[in-house]
């Protein structure tokens, strides 16, 4: 028999359910990163101002590539997947995040929190083989420049970045469906502002060996699977251009790769030092957080448009267009 009770949790009635005396837990309290109230709405004010970035510049990416044909290539057409990730990943942790920065009542449902969980992985694991995609796109336009338009072509490019989502959905689906088999009877204080993989596997009661297990094998064979062919994109790319007896050869294909090369550098690298960092509430561990899930989205935008003459020259057609129909 299901008997619920009320508990009250930083004056917010929480619901849990007593199942044969064991209490089950329905929510969990997300401890945030300050209970200073005049912190929460200074980092209100710089997180919103982050998120409004961050929208723009990748709506903005994806509009100027959906209407220039010039950017209508294999490059553009992943850079939009990429934009779209951005701006996706961004809106699954960012208003969740503002909403409790000015709630006094910092909780998510279980529901919400397996939804955010399960999106997060998403689009991590998406983006993860989509830059790896990415890299040998540049390989191929780097390498085999008379063979790339047919090594590239549109079949080719649908195919991998199906692929990439359909990997990325593989990984999200097995991993939640994994963690939602376990046993959360409390406590439900998460030390975070988000709801994360590790942060909840901490809080289950029983035995977390398939978790982690399902955690660490997808873990592996992602980053095996992507890591692998990036790095030997960039080994090729890098023999090519120093084989290149022109300097300005192979200083054009530096800059060429050098966006690329940046987004992914700092997707690896703070992915790494956020997931190698202890879950235990540690400032350390919330500022990496915080620039993993906030912060990261809003650079990659930024380092591919000002670094990219073809963007830029595709943005002020388009706003010379715009003002042309406005008068």
């Amino acid at each position: 028999m299901y008997v619920v009770k009320d508990l009250n949790v930083k004056a917010k009635t929480i619901k849990v359910i007593e199942v044969s005396n064991v209490t089950t837990v329905t929510a969990f309290v997300l401890l945030g990163l300050s209970n200073n109230p005049q912190i929460q709405i200074l980092l209100f004010g710089l997180f919103l101002v982050i998120y409004f970035l961050t929208l723009t510049g990748n709506l903005m990416m994806l509009l100027v590539i959906g209407t220039d044909s010039h950017l209508h290539t294999p490059t553009y057409f992943f850079l939009s997947h990429l934009s779209f990730l951005d701006a996706f990943y961004s809106l699954t942790i960012v208003p969740k995040l503002l909403e409790n920065l000015l709630s006094i009542w910092k909780t998510i449902s279980l529901l919400e929190c397996f939804t955010q969980i399960s999106l997060v992985i998403l689009s991590g694991a998406t983006e993860a083989c989509l830059l790896s995609v990415m890299a040998y796109d540049r390989f191929q336009a780097v390498c085999h420049p008379l063979f790339y338009v047919v090594a590239m072509n549109r079949r080719v490019c649908t195919g991998l970045v199906g692929a990439c989502w359909a990997i990325g959905m593989g990984t999200s689906l097995i991993n939640t469906l994994v963690l939602t088999q376990q046993y959360l009877y409390g406590p439900n204080f998460i030390c975070s502002f988000a709801c994360e993989l590790l942060p909840v596997l901490l809080l289950t009661c029983s035995d977390p060996y398939t978790s982690t297990a399902c955690i660490l094998t997808s873990m592996f064979v992602l980053g095996l699977g992507t890591l692998v062919p990036l790095l030997d994109s960039y080994i090729r790319i890098i023999m090519t251009a120093l084989g290149i007896n022109s300097a300005n050869g192979g200083s054009k294909i530096f800059s060429t790769c050098s966006s690329h090369f940046f987004v992914t550098t700092v997707f690896y690298g703070s992915g790494l030092f956020r997931y190698m960092t202890p879950a235990a509430g540690s400032a350390l561990e919330q500022v990496l957080s915080v620039q993993y899930s906030v912060v990261t989205p809003l650079l990659n935008s930024l380092i591919y448009s000002p670094k990219n003459q073809e963007v830029k020259a595709a943005l002020r057609k388009m706003l010379a267009r715009k003002s042309r129909f406005t008068f």
